[in-house]
């Protein structure tokens, strides 16, 4: 306990340290309580470490706890903001470009089907296409493939 108390800036930093690593590496950035408390305890540290804070138990656990929540406060709608954006990109796949001879007719309404690599795809299009007629695939959804006349 000495040690402790003895190497209480350095412990705090490490705590600190340690709590942002697993919340940022491990957790993704998910919960964010890790973040704030690792925040006050890194914060805390230093400004014992600089002689603005005493180096005793109490005086840490204050700091940590008015630190986390002030850190919490300022910080929460920013990083909730950061957190929620959404990046949409669209995923080039392999099956775009796949061609093949369709078996029934299909239109905006009425959709087919094709049986590829085992599994059973809907086959949709925005225009009427014929039965024979060659398609190609423009776009891959999960279980389904978006078609255009090959040309």
């Amino acid at each position: 306990m000495d040690w402790i108390s003895n190497n209480l800036a350095n412990v705090l930093i490490i705590i600190g340290l340690v709590l942002l690593a697993i919340e940022v590496g491990v957790l993704g950035f998910s919960v964010m309580v890790l973040f704030f408390i690792g925040l006050g305890c890194l914060l805390s540290g230093i400004l014992i470490f600089v002689g603005v804070l005493p180096a005793t138990v109490v005086s840490a656990l204050t700091g940590v706890a008015i630190l986390s929540f002030l850190s919490a406060v300022i910080l929460w709608k920013p990083l909730k903001k950061l957190q929620n954006e959404v990046v949409e990109s669209n995923v080039k796949s392999d099956l775009i470009g796949h061609s093949f001879v369709l078996e029934t007719d299909i239109s905006s309404r009425d959709h087919g089907v094709h049986n590829y690599s085992g599994i059973e795809w809907k086959v949709k299009s925005d225009d009427p296409i014929s039965a024979g007629t060659e398609v190609e695939v423009i776009h891959a959804d999960v279980g389904e493939f978006k078609v255009a006349v090959k040309g």
